[in-house]
Formats: structure tokens, C-alpha cells, sequence
């Protein structure tokens, strides 16, 4: 990897509404060159694209009503969650679910900040295919090849605080792996890959913030191409946690 990286806050966009054009909003505020990279909220695609659920529509089902019995949680937020998520891997005290494209986060990603009361924000069903879209549309406006990373803030396992965590890339791939290069005494690596999408999402999500401040989109600038693979996701028989939480 270079030394030398430029990050850079997209600012000046507006308050997303649905129907929004993100590419041109985005382009328009930023001069794209070949190799950058652009990451972007999951917030303002699901804004963009209508992903939302109004409270006054959800009617809690049995297991919602029972988590939040625990929780103290709006029952139709808990079931807004349980809709959206195809596998639960902890009902309390904070509700960790599977979603089908393969993500694992608390309450399915849920967010009810930073939108109108008695909505709720929904991660985009298919983060892949949104950042695809808008990787080739930024190409169709501007002319430049860049890389798209559609970003999440999530928790971790045994630390405290949130992170940026990328559900979708396009342009790029999202492990950098070093198996079979060697290290600095000529021994061979066998196990070493990294998740480079996940490290720019979380300098993205430094750059974002989590409340009011209003970027929700940043720029990379001289992080060179890699090379790798996209299996960032666990298979469920070699995955030792969730099998861990299962037997809870």
C-alpha cells in the first residue's frame, strides 16, 4: 500500500429524499480520477431508494412482543428487525441477527436516526448490487473508473464502540490476500488476509461521524489496486461464534 492516502469528506450534500440521484449529487461535488474510491452510507442509498418502514404499519408479532418485553424496545421496531433478517442469533440483550445477503449485526441494521418520527431506515436488501449501480453510473457521468464501498456502523465482538463495516463493494475486491507471499525473513504466509474494505469503511465512518454530521459520503484518493478475494463472510460450519451462540 502507498504511504500516502487522501481522505476527503463529500460535503454540500443535501438531506437525501427518495428519488434522489446519489451518482450525479455526488459527482457533482467531487472531481473523480481512475483508482479513486468512494464510500458511501448505507443510510442515504436506503433514503434514495424508499428502504424505510413506517411504525403505524407494523403489528409485533409473537416474538417481537416478547423481546421488547425484555428489552423495553418498541415491539414494532423489534419486528421491523425480525423482518428483515433471514436467521436470529441473539434475542437479548440486544437482538444479533443474520441478514440474507450475509451480513451479522445488531437489530438487522435497523436505524431510527437521523429520519422523520415513526419511520425507520432499512439496509438495502441488496448492498452489492447498489453499489454496482452506482460505480457504473459514476463511470456513465464522469468517465473515471472508481471503486464504490457502501458502508455500515456496527459493534464488535469483545471490545466496546462502533465501526464503518462494508455490506457492499463494487470495483474491488473485498479481502487483500497474502497467502503464499512471504514475510520480511523469507518465510512463506499461509493464513494472513485482510479485510481492506473494512479498513476504509472504518476511516470512512471517522470522517462521517454518527450523528449530526451531515457527511455521508468521503472520497479516497492513492489507495493502490490489490488483489484477493470476496469470501469476507463466514460459512456457517467453519464459523466458531456462531456455532458458539447457537448452543446459548
Amino acid at each position: 500500500m502507498h504511504s500516502s492516502v487522501t481522505v476527503t469528506g463529500i460535503e454540500g450534500l443535501p438531506l437525501i429524499q427518495k428519488g434522489d440521484d446519489l451518482p450525479q449529487l455526488i459527482s457533482e461535488r467531487c472531481a473523480l480520477e481512475n483508482g479513486d474510491i468512494i464510500c458511501i452510507a448505507s443510510t442515504i442509498i436506503s433514503k434514495a431508494k424508499g428502504y424505510s418502514r413506517s411504525l403505524c404499519d407494523v403489528s409485533p408479532g409473537q416474538q417481537a412482543t416478547h423481546i421488547a418485553s425484555v428489552t423495553g424496545e418498541d415491539p414494532r421496531f423489534l419486528q421491523v428487525v425480525l423482518d428483515q433478517a433471514c436467521d436470529v442469533l441473539v434475542e437479548t440483550p440486544f437482538t444479533l441477527t443474520e441478514l440474507p445477503f450475509g451480513h451479522v449485526g445488531v437489530r438487522s441494521g435497523v436505524d431510527a436516526s437521523n429520519v422523520e418520527d415513526g419511520l425507520v431506515i432499512v439496509l438495502p436488501p441488496d448492498p452489492m448490487k447498489e453499489a454496482k449501480e452506482v460505480r457504473e453510473s459514476l463511470l456513465r457521468i464522469t468517465g473515471k473508473e472508481c471503486g464504490v464501498i457502501v458502508t455500515d456502523t456496527c459493534g464488535r465482538s469483545f471490545r466496546r464502540g462502533q465501526t464503518g463495516h462494508a455490506i457492499g463493494w463494487s470495483g474491488m475486491t473485498a479481502i487483500r490476500d497474502f497467502r503464499g507471499d512471504t514475510d520480511l525473513f523469507g518465510r512463506t504466509l499461509e493464513i494472513t488476509e485482510e479485510a481492506v474494505i473494512d479498513e476504509i469503511s472504518g476511516f470512512a465512518n471517522l470522517i462521517m461521524g454518527e450523528s449530526n454530521n451531515g457527511i455521508p459520503a468521503v472520497h479516497f484518493r492513492g489507495i493502490p489496486k490489490w488483489t484477493g478475494h470476496d469470501n469476507i463472510y463466514f460459512r456457517p460450519e467453519e464459523d466458531i461464534i456462531r456455532k458458539a451462540l447457537k448452543k446459548m
